[in-house]
């Protein structure tokens, strides 16, 4: 046998050792390694922004350069910003005038007393089959259009019954006027209390999804009212549904954990297959390091955030 040969056959065989242990020892390295290093993620959550859509009753959230607290002998003074140039570092300070705002999760507690906070919601959300109903079609003729029984009827016409457990988002492409907020705000495309109660009792989904700040137009929040009520979840401002698969994608999601909490900002992020035309897979970005940018970032005081 030539030594290029042995080499080849040597380094096979390791390959081939490697992957047989990620198999065995570590099956859920294996899982990563063969299914999620190459999956092509989409974001469906908007920016945290001080001038986004929000319900005028709460106001606007603000954000601030952040101030030393209390004397810090020999490092800041009470009242001082921190800065790079003489602390090290910056941070910012935030007046977050709610827990309903920008792409969220609504806990049961948001209309129910004895319902959950946002901190007990179990762990066991953070990763789901991931169904999408396309009402957008409808939406284009009638702005204020709420999702029906028939439009779930005809998803599982062509893909099959919705899993249990699942989560499903509404797809009424709403999302798309999010930084125009007269236009966005001007009708609320959502969802019917017959296809969310057909959704729960019937296909038994986690919960659904949609891109409005509000679930329905009735004058009692009928769909709504009865999601939080029987005690289930829902997300509401999302985005980017048009650039995920109807079936087949996962969803991952990720919220921060306010003790008695009645909603929560969140992350939503899709998991579709390696050849799906929209999103990145970690090979293509694996996140390390991150970017370095040509200008320094500083606080606008015009402008009321950070930028560059």
């Amino acid at each position: 046998m030539s030594k290029r040969f042995y080499v080849c056959g040597v380094v096979v065989m390791l390959f081939g050792i490697s992957v047989n242990v990620y198999a065995t020892k570590y099956p859920l390295w294996n899982v990563y390694y063969k299914y999620f290093e190459n999956a092509k993620l989409v974001d469906l959550s908007h920016t945290i922004t001080p001038y986004m859509s929000i319900w005028k009753g709460f106001g606007q959230p603000k954000f601030y350069a952040t101030k030393c607290g209390v004397e810090v002998p020999g490092f800041a003074k009470k009242g001082e910003v921190f800065n790079y140039k003489k602390h090290g570092f910056c941070c910012n300070a935030y007046y977050l005038p709610t827990d309903q705002m920008g792409t969220q999760l609504d806990a049961p507690a948001h209309f129910n007393p004895y319902g959950t906070t946002q901190d007990k919601i179990p762990v066991t959300y953070v990763i789901r089959p991931l169904v999408v109903i396309d009402v957008h079609k409808q939406t284009e003729k009638e702005p204020d259009y709420h999702c029906q029984i028939k439009d779930i009827k005809a998803w599982e016409a062509k893909h099959g019954k919705i899993p249990a457990g699942s989560v499903v988002m509404i797809r009424s492409d709403w999302s798309k006027k999010w930084d125009d907020r007269e236009a966005f705000e001007s009708h609320l495309p959502g969802i019917c209390l017959e296809a969310v109660k057909f959704l729960h009792e019937q296909r038994h989904i986690l919960f659904h999804g949609h891109e409005c700040l509000d679930t329905d137009t009735t004058s009692n929040f009928a769909s709504e009212a009865w999601i939080l009520h029987q005690n289930f979840t829902q997300a509401e401002g999302v985005t980017n549904l048009d650039k995920v698969p109807e079936a087949g994608a996962l969803i991952a999601v990720g919220f921060p954990k306010f003790l008695g909490g009645t909603g929560s900002y969140a992350r939503y992020i899709a998991i579709c297959p390696p050849d799906w035309k929209y999103g990145v897979s970690i090979k293509e970005n694996p996140g390390y390091p991150l970017p370095t940018y040509d200008k320094p970032l500083y606080y606008d005081e015009t402008k009321g955030y950070r930028t560059r």
